[in-house]
């Protein structure tokens, strides 16, 4: 029988196990582990959202790394401008480095364009794309993503990083909404 869970207002049901979740999550590190042989890699983890797809990612991870995490920023004073301008933590110099964006999810495109750009900005020498969920209906991106762990149709979800309100990121699966 399919796991239920009652969420405020709505019923969701498991959609992705977490065996399903970590299986996908080690093929994706075995193939940055393929393309990066013999290489050293920055990781930069988006939070909130990334948090839990970059630990297990990195768990798996046998190439020279290391990671930060950084918020993006849409904010000019007390209002939003509705465009990223800043990545928020960003401590090291990337400058001729290999950089793996670690990100939960891509939906439309519009905020990961954004810190591409930021990011090829402060000379990073290669810039790809590791995403723990795609939504290709949604994607209106005119770049490349590079590492995906699942592709699903346009929904809600929630666990392993999603939230609702803030709440519910913890959840081991993933969950959509039961219709």
């Amino acid at each position: 029988m399919d796991k239920e869970i009652s969420v405020k207002d709505k019923k969701f049901r498991v959609s992705i196990t977490a065996d399903e979740i970590q299986k996908n999550v080690k093929r994706v590190a075995d193939e940055i582990n393929r393309d990066y042989a013999g290489g050293d890699v920055h990781f930069v983890g988006i939070l909130n959202g990334a948090f839990m797809f970059a630990a297990d990612l990195l768990k798996n991870i046998t190439v020279d790394c290391n990671i930060d995490f950084v918020k993006v920023s849409s904010y000019s004073g007390t209002s939003t401008t509705g465009e990223v301008t800043e990545l928020i933590g960003l401590n090291k110099d990337i400058a001729g480095k290999d950089i793996i964006i670690v990100e939960d999810i891509v939906e439309t495109g519009i905020t990961m364009s954004k810190v591409l750009e930021l990011l090829k900005k402060l000379g990073a020498r290669s810039v790809k794309i590791a995403i723990l969920v795609f939504k290709p209906e949604s994607f209106k991106g005119g770049f490349n993503i590079d590492y995906i762990g699942f592709r699903l149709p346009k929904s809600f979800i929630i666990g392993y990083g999603f939230d609702y309100d803030g709440y519910y990121r913890n959840l081991p699966e993933i969950y959509s909404p039961v219709e």
